[in-house]
C-alpha cells in the first residue's frame, strides 16, 4: 500500500505577479497543512493570461529557471513543508522562450523540466506568440510520493501525451491549466474538456488531477496590443478523477478552492496490469499515429 494525498489548487490570477505568488504560497500552505503529499498550481498562475493579446513587453516576462519567482517560491516551500510541486511559469532559455513546469520533490530537489509540447494558437489563446513548442519530450518524475507525469493545458486534449507518460511509468497525471470562454465559437467547452481528459484517465487506468484558474480577465485597448478589447472568462471546474475516469472531486466555476483526494498508488499499478491494456496493445499497427 502506497498512499499519497494530492491537492489542486484553483485560483484567481490578477495582474500583480507578487499578489499572485502572495496567495499561491499561502494556498500551497493550507493544503499542505491538511497533509497534502503533491500539491498542482494552475498554468501561469503568477498573472493574469497575458497569452490572450500580442505584447511584445510581455517577453520579459519570461525568466530562466534559475531565475524565476515562481520557480523559486517552489523550490523553497517544497523544501520547507516537505511536498512535491510541478511549478508553471514562463521560462526563457538563451533566445528561446517556452511555457515550462518545474518539478520540485518533497526535499526541495529539482528534478527536471518540461515545456509545453503542443501549443494552441486562437484568437484570445495566441499563445504561438510567446511560446516555442517543448523539446523535452513526455517526460515523467520519480518523486518521494510516486512517479507523477505532466502535461500543460492544450497537452490534456491529445491521448498521444497521456499514452505517452503512461508508457514512461507516470502513475499519476497532472495538468496545469488556462481555459475558460470562446468567444469566437461560441461554446462551453468545460464538459468536452473534462470528457478529454476523464478518457485519458481510464484508457491508461491512471488518475488525472485538473487544476485551473477562475474571473474574467479584460484586456484593455493600448498602443501595445494595437488597441485590442477583448476578455476570457475562465470556468475553473478544477477536479481529479480515480483511475477508471470516474469524477472524484470537484471545484465550481467561480470559487478559489483547495481539492483534495487520496490514493493508493499500489492498488491502481494492480488494477491497471489486470486489464491488460498495456499488455495487448499492438505498437507495429500505430505508424499512421507516427507520420509513418
Amino acid at each position: 500500500m502506497r498512499n499519497v494525498k494530492v491537492a489542486a489548487i484553483q485560483m484567481k490570477c490578477e495582474k500583480s505577479q507578487e499578489n499572485n505568488l502572495n496567495k499561491a504560497e499561502k494556498m500551497i500552505r493550507e493544503a499542505a497543512s491538511n497533509g497534502a503529499n503533491i500539491i498542482l498550481l494552475p498554468e501561469l498562475f503568477d498573472r493574469e493570461y497575458f497569452c490572450q493579446e500580442r505584447r511584445y513587453d510581455y517577453y520579459d516576462f519570461a525568466l530562466s529557471v534559475e531565475e524565476h519567482p515562481s520557480v523559486l517560491m517552489g523550490k523553497r516551500l517544497s523544501k520547507e513543508l516537505g511536498v512535491v510541486l510541478p511549478i508553471s511559469f514562463y521560462e526563457k532559455d538563451g533566445n528561446v522562450l517556452y511555457n515550462s513546469v518545474a518539478v520540485f520533490d518533497a526535499t526541495g530537489e529539482y528534478l527536471g523540466i518540461y515545456r509545453k509540447t503542443h501549443i494552441p494558437d486562437d484568437h484570445f489563446y495566441q499563445e504561438k506568440f510567446y511560446f516555442t513548442p517543448g523539446n523535452t519530450g513526455f517526460k515523467t518524475f520519480k518523486t518521494q510520493y510516486g512517479t507523477i507525469g505532466v502535461g500543460i493545458c492544450w497537452d490534456q486534449w491529445f491521448p498521444e501525451t497521456a499514452r505517452c507518460l503512461a508508457l514512461n511509468g507516470a502513475e499519476i497525471l497532472f495538468y496545469p491549466t488556462a481555459i475558460g470562454s470562446e468567444p469566437i465559437l461560441t461554446v462551453d467547452s468545460m464538459k468536452h474538456w473534462r470528457r478529454s481528459m476523464v478518457g485519458h484517465s481510464a484508457c491508461n487506468l491512471m488518475p488525472v488531477v485538473a487544476a485551473n484558474r477562475i474571473g474574467l480577465e479584460e484586456v484593455k485597448p493600448c498602443k501595445e496590443n494595437n488597441n485590442q478589447t477583448s476578455s476570457l472568462n475562465f470556468y475553473g471546474s478544477s477536479f481529479m478523477s480515480d483511475h477508471t475516469g470516474e469524477i472524484l472531486c470537484e471545484a465550481n466555476r467561480n470559487e478559489e478552492t483547495i481539492l483534495y483526494q487520496e490514493y493508493d498508488l499500489d492498488a491502481i499499478a494492480s488494477d491497471r496490469l489486470s486489464w491488460g491494456l498495456f499488455r495487448d496493445r499492438r505498437e507495429e499497427t500505430y505508424s499512421k499515429i507516427c507520420g509513418k
